[in-house]
């Protein structure tokens, strides 16, 4: 079960059913299954203070993801700072709302195994993400009624 909330911050706009089909169904091509995945959307204040109480680290981030998985199901909770996705966004110059589905599917991908701070890992990792975004761009148009 995939399960959104937020800590100081607005829902961002995303459509859930359909975020949560597309979670399962990347999990899926990597042969998981989901399990229990809480979404967090807060502020870049929160972030920091979840990275500095439990990771030691002095710094804002996009994601931090606390993995729970067991076997070939995933889980996890999800902290997501919109601050910083809003300001990635304006930086990388691409949609928000790109980013912000970039960032939800990185998460996922770290349940799934995939690194992103070794040697080469941030390429595998990149390459995972853009994979991810074309599937939900297809799930959309399959899903879209034509005229």
């Amino acid at each position: 079960m995939i399960s959104y909330y937020t800590e100081g911050v607005e829902m961002p706009p995303i459509q859930q059913s359909e975020i949560t089909a597309w979670v399962k169904a990347v999990a899926g091509t990597y042969d998981k299954r989901v399990g229990e995945i809480a979404y967090i959307f807060c502020s870049d204040e929160k972030i920091l203070e979840v990275n500095r109480q439990y990771l030691q680290h002095d710094y804002y981030t996009d994601i931090i993801t606390f993995d729970y998985c067991q076997g070939n199901r995933i889980a996890g909770d999800l902290f997501i700072s919109l601050d910083t996705i809003r300001t990635n966004a304006e930086q990388f110059q691409a949609p928000y709302e790109t980013e912000l589905h970039r960032v939800i599917i990185h998460g996922i991908l770290h349940l799934c195994g995939i690194n992103d701070k070794g040697p080469g890992e941030r390429e595998i990792m990149e390459a995972a993400e853009n994979k991810a975004l074309d599937l939900l761009t297809q799930m959309r148009a399959e899903t879209t009624p034509s005229d």
